[in-house]
């Protein structure tokens, strides 16, 4: 297995890093295009924005400290699984979740 370039590694990295780490990574893939960063992209896009979407829900509708900690625990061991991925040059898909975040952001460059 090849690795990925050095510039691909690192779209992949910025990725992981927030959610404007998504958007930078999604413009600094923009030209020239790599698979490798197109894929971290999206599986971090994908974790932050669940995240924020599921913290907001349980900050509205369901307050309860325990499913939070729950929620962030499985966020970060999620974050790290594909973060060390990125950082191996490997393209680990999320477990679970991570099949969906391919299909669902195809808009990603």
């Amino acid at each position: 297995m090849s690795r990925p370039p050095a510039e691909a590694r690192t779209i992949a990295v910025v990725a992981y890093l927030t959610l404007i780490g998504s958007l930078i990574s999604m413009s600094m893939n923009a030209e020239p295009r790599h698979d490798f960063g197109r894929f971290h992209t999206r599986q971090a896009f994908g974790l932050h924005l669940s995240f924020i979407l599921v913290m907001l829900f349980l900050s509205i509708v369901w307050f309860h400290p325990y499913a939070w900690i729950g929620f962030y625990i499985c966020y970060f061991v999620l974050w790290i699984y594909g973060f060390i991925g990125a950082l191996q040059g490997r393209k680990y898909l999320v477990p679970g979740i991570g099949p969906y975040f391919q299909q669902w952001f195809t808009f990603i460059p």
